[in-house]
């Protein structure tokens, strides 16, 4: 598993005790679920995998928001979301390996304008669906 931030460092300086909503929950849940589903409609160039995966993540960043929120926190950090599913869910372990990955990617677009492995996501593709239906899934 990649190198996750320390819990307890996230309870310390990046999460914060938010009243539980369920609405907005169930609204995040439905627009990452659309996000999810343009996403497998939509055709890409090989040389587009990179906003592909970027999408991806996005969608995996909302659920986990929305999880955070279901239990009564909310995050400043990316990092801790993962850390949280971790700390909630430690049988996800493969899962969160993948999310961790894909953060990783993301950021290397955003900050460093590298592109993502056409074979990354090739080999990744139905690993990506299936940890988005374990999100939906923990959502329930």
């Amino acid at each position: 598993m990649r190198n996750l931030i320390d819990w307890k460092t996230c309870e310390k300086n990046f999460i914060r005790k938010v009243e539980v909503d369920l609405e907005r929950v169930k609204s995040i849940k439905e627009m990452a679920i659309k996000r999810f589903e343009r996403l497998k409609k939509e055709k890409f160039a090989q040389d587009e995998t990179s906003f592909l995966i970027e999408g991806y993540y996005e969608v995996i960043k909302e659920l986990l928001v929305a999880y955070l929120l279901k239990n009564g926190l909310r995050s400043q950090n990316h990092q801790c979301l993962i850390s949280y599913l971790s700390k909630t869910h430690p049988e996800l372990e493969n899962e969160i390996g993948l999310i961790s990955q894909l953060a990783f990617f993301r950021n290397r677009l955003d900050y460093y304008g590298e592109k993502i492995p056409f074979d990354f996501y090739e080999t990744k593709k139905k690993d990506i669906e299936n940890l988005i239906k374990v999100l939906i899934g923990v959502l329930k």
